[in-house]
Order: structure tokens, then sequence, then C-alpha cells
């Protein structure tokens, strides 16, 4: 693939654009041996298979998707126009906010959505059919919650929350996956289907009240320890098949 098609498909502008770039001398390119090359032709053919480039400073790998985990700080909106805190999109790098989609909207986007006030393990992606997947209450996706409460928990409500709560918009009751307190004002929730506010609606249901929500983990992969709030980082091969296989 030309270097000039490659920086537009991870979006770095225009075609024109990403000529210009390599043109001007803003764009090197990692050879065999991991040393970084200084190419000005845009139209030099590479092999896209685990190329590596790198454009003004900041190293970028090729991906034909992207696949992100970001630790969602909280004050922040999981929308591209957010109405009243800033959205989280703002935290990356504008190639991933601008990647070439067929679809109207550009660049990666949140599998699901936490409130404002909600932090933890968001993904990222521009693959459409895996934010279906995820998303989808068929595939049992299950996703981890670490919930600290108002009211002090007793085992009545872990029953209720693992037999099931009616929400006032459905009948059919909503359950736990798996509920535990591992504190007297702390519980440990694990979901299989997200709906809107689905936690704080269900402890609401039993009496209680949400003070802090973070989540901790999705499928088998749990949010990176030295992941700061606010920071985001790729996706391997192994954290997809560990968010999948569970």
């Amino acid at each position: 693939m030309q270097l000039q098609e490659i920086l537009y498909s991870q979006g770095f502008g225009t075609r024109r654009v990403c000529a210009g770039l390599i043109q001007q001398g803003h764009v090197q390119a990692y050879d065999a041996e991991g040393v970084a090359q200084a190419c000005t032709d845009a139209a030099a053919e590479f092999e896209v298979n685990a190329f590596r480039f790198r454009v003004q400073g900041v190293d970028w790998p090729y991906a034909e998707r992207a696949y992100l985990v970001l630790n969602k700080p909280t004050a922040t909106e999981c929308s591209q126009k957010p109405s009243t805190y800033p959205s989280i999109y703002t935290l990356l790098p504008s190639p991933l906010r601008t990647r070439p989609q067929k679809a109207a909207v550009q660049g990666v986007q949140a599998v699901g959505r936490l409130d404002q006030d909600t932090t933890g393990m968001l993904l990222l992606t521009d693959d459409g059919k895996f934010i279906h997947r995820m998303s989808s209450p068929r595939h049992h996706v299950p996703k981890v919650y670490e919930v600290r409460v108002k009211h002090a928990l007793d085992e009545r409500q872990i029953s209720r929350l693992l037999e099931g709560v009616v929400l006032d918009d459905d009948p059919k009751p909503v359950r736990a996956a798996a509920c535990e307190a591992v504190g007297e004002f702390e519980l440990r929730l694990t979901l299989t289907e997200g709906k809107y506010h689905q936690v704080k609606r269900m402890l609401a249901a039993v009496s209680n009240r949400v003070e802090g929500l973070h989540r901790s983990q999705i499928g088998g992969l749990s949010l990176p320890a030295d992941l700061a709030p606010g920071q985001w980082r790729w996706l391997s091969a192994a954290d997809l098949t560990s968010i999948a296989g569970a």
C-alpha cells in the first residue's frame, strides 16, 4: 500500500494532507530491523502487516481496525456532542477521531456508554461488527461493576439482585449474573445486558442508592492497573480474545 494511503486510512487527514506530511519530512517508516527511516515519497509502497511508522515524532502501528481501552474519568460524557461535560473523545489523539469510515460518523466509537459520573473501563473501536457483538444482549458479554452504595448492604438486597428486580419501564425482571458484597457499603455486580442507568435503577429497586460506580472488567479482560484515568491504549490480539472468550 502506498504510504500516502496508509496515513489516510489511519485518520491523518485527506490524501492531500497526508501527501504533504510525507513530502515535508514529517513521516518516518520503520524497517525490518526496527530503525526509523525518513521517507518523503508519498507513493512509496509498504507491506502493512506489522508496519509501524512515525508522524511528527509520534509512533503509530498500522491497524486495519482500531481497538482501544480507555479508563474513563468522572465528569466526562460518552458523546460526540456533549451537553454539560467534556467528551471522552477529546482524550484521544486526532487520528483516532478522524479515521475514515463508510458510515457518516468518522473515527472510533464507544462500545456502549457510561454515565458522566461513572468511571472505568470503556472500549472504543471503528469495527461495527465488534460493537454489535459486544453490545447485543444475545451474546451475554459480562461486565463487572464496583459499586459504592449509600445504605449498608444486607443479604436480602443481594438475593433480590440475583433473583431479579423489575425496572419501571420493563415488566421483565432484570437479574445480576453475579453479585457479592465486598464491604458494608461496597458491591461487586456483574451484568450481561445494558439498560439505561441499569445499575443505579437496580439498586434503587432494592431500596438503596448508588454513590459511586466504576466498571472494572469486560468479558475476561480487566481494566489495566497501570492505566490512569483519562489514559488509553491499544488492545492486543490476546486482549480481544480474552474479552470475547469470557
